[in-house]
């Protein structure tokens, strides 16, 4: 177990950076420590001093991530007043995170899709986090009447979360040959038109109009 000290040390994150470049540009399996203490700058022996093995340095690596990532969706989320601007927030936020940080977007999508994953823990703990939010979000919207009441909340979360994976994915195939993030307000504008309260959405775009 690494203690909150040696988790604040530079050398450290800097190890499990190095190690999800190399994991995304040369694929778990067939990376090595080696080649991850060539990209991180430090001897074979020092990743041993802060990991076991290649696999506890990815199980760290989506432990460290998972807060970090959520903290920074629920304080998007935070900022908005209703809910369609909650999803809209959360939807920027997770597809500037990825676009921010390429390697991890190209290592989670990859973890994500295998039918065995050493990370199984962390991934199903990431999913419960986003969709716990989504759910917030669309009982909120059914609370302010944006949203239909008659919908199956789990199969709206789902359908939320494989939009947004089928982007990224899409994205990551083109090689970042576009802007990840532009993708945002239309995949949205989608959700809403699927999701929405059709009375309200008429009204709010004709007040917008109107202005």
């Amino acid at each position: 177990m690494i203690n909150n000290k040696v988790k604040g040390n530079d050398k450290y994150h800097r190890i499990l950076e190095a190690a999800v470049k190399v994991f995304a540009e040369q694929g778990f399996y067939q990376s090595t420590i080696s080649q991850i203490a060539r990209e991180a700058g430090v001897a074979d022996g020092t990743i041993y001093l802060y990991f076991k093995n290649k696999d506890d340095i990815l199980v760290q690596f989506f432990n460290y991530k998972t807060k970090q990532v959520f903290d920074s969706f629920r304080e998007e989320v935070d900022k908005a007043d209703n809910s369609f601007d909650k999803l809209r927030n959360l939807i920027r936020r997770h597809l500037e995170e990825f676009q921010n940080d390429r390697n991890m977007a190209v290592l989670y999508q990859a973890e994500t899709h295998q039918n065995s994953r050493l990370v199984e823990e962390q991934i199903k703990e990431m999913s419960k986090l986003y969709l716990d939010i989504v759910s917030e979000i669309v009982e909120r919207g059914q609370d302010e009447g944006r949203v239909r009441k008659d919908l199956y909340v789990g199969l709206v979360k789902r359908f939320i979360l494989g939009g947004v994976d089928e982007v990224i994915n899409t994205w990551l195939h083109s090689e970042g040959k576009y802007d990840l993030v532009s993708m945002a307000d239309p995949l949205v504008d989608l959700f809403i038109r699927g999701i929405g309260n059709t009375g309200n959405i008429k009204n709010e775009n004709s007040e917008k109009n109107n202005l």
